[in-house]
């Protein structure tokens, strides 16, 4: 089984569904896990388009992740998410966490008790896989030492590049509904976390997201067992690089 937590407001319906989507096809069950145990729920923006303006068809979920995201949602899987006091690592063959922007994802990802949880999967050196802000989660889990389980590590996760144009876009009328947090970047927090800045791979610009035919258009960084992607258009290529990653584990 692969334990997926899930925000319960705003996760990125692409970076979650997607991932879920390509285990299923490979036969492998995934488990939901929420703070209070009730189903969470995906960004609506990014589900509907609705407030992006001129933008929505560049930056909403394509109709595949939104086709998916329905599935997933649907399943009984899902609908009975665990709670996150009640996780054993133990239970779990490994861990993806997505990401999302929107305010709603802040105490998924400030989840002090979730955090423990990610920290352990990684003691334990099973297969770990982060997307988006997922990563900036996965920063903020501390090892035995103090550090974070990132520390050493060769990762990436949303771009400045990205994030910032996605806020300069729709500012106007959003204001910081991309800036998760106003007073750094998710790539700036990650790398501060990282032995080096050197360790953060940014990977080709990122101009289209990728898909079951284009998937050279995705980008991942895989470090041991550790597994990251930068955002909804890596998505089929996360997915498919952490499924290579389960079979050599």
């Amino acid at each position: 089984m692969i334990l997926m937590p899930i925000s319960s407001a705003d996760f990125d319906p692409s970076e979650a569904s997607i991932a879920w989507k390509l285990l299923c096809q490979a036969g492998i069950e995934v488990v939901f896990a929420t703070e209070d145990g009730q189903p969470g729920r995906g960004d609506e923006r990014m589900l509907t388009g609705k407030g992006l303006g001129p933008w929505k068809k560049i930056l909403m979920a394509r109709k595949d992740a939104i086709q998916a995201y329905e599935e997933m949602v649907g399943s009984p899987a899902f609908r009975k998410p665990l709670r996150y006091a009640d996780l054993r690592v133990s239970e779990f063959r490994g861990l993806m966490l997505h990401g999302g922007h929107a305010p709603g994802i802040r105490p998924y990802l400030e989840s002090e008790a979730l955090q423990k949880i990610i920290a352990q999967f990684a003691a334990a050196d099973k297969p770990l896989g982060a997307i988006c802000h997922g990563v900036l989660l996965a920063a903020r889990s501390k090892a035995s030492d103090g550090r974070s389980i990132l520390h050493g590590k060769k990762v990436t996760c949303l771009l400045r590049s990205q994030e910032m144009a996605a806020y300069t876009m729709t500012r106007a009328w959003l204001g910081t509904y991309y800036r998760t947090y106003p007073g750094t970047t998710t790539e700036e927090e990650v790398i501060s976390y990282l032995r080096s800045p050197e360790d953060f791979q940014h990977g080709p610009r990122p101009l289209f997201r990728d898909s079951p035919t284009h998937l050279s258009r995705g980008f991942t960084v895989r470090d041991g067992n550790i597994l990251t992607a930068r955002w909804p258009g890596d998505a089929y290529s996360y997915g498919l690089a952490y499924l290579e990653l389960l079979k050599q584990n």
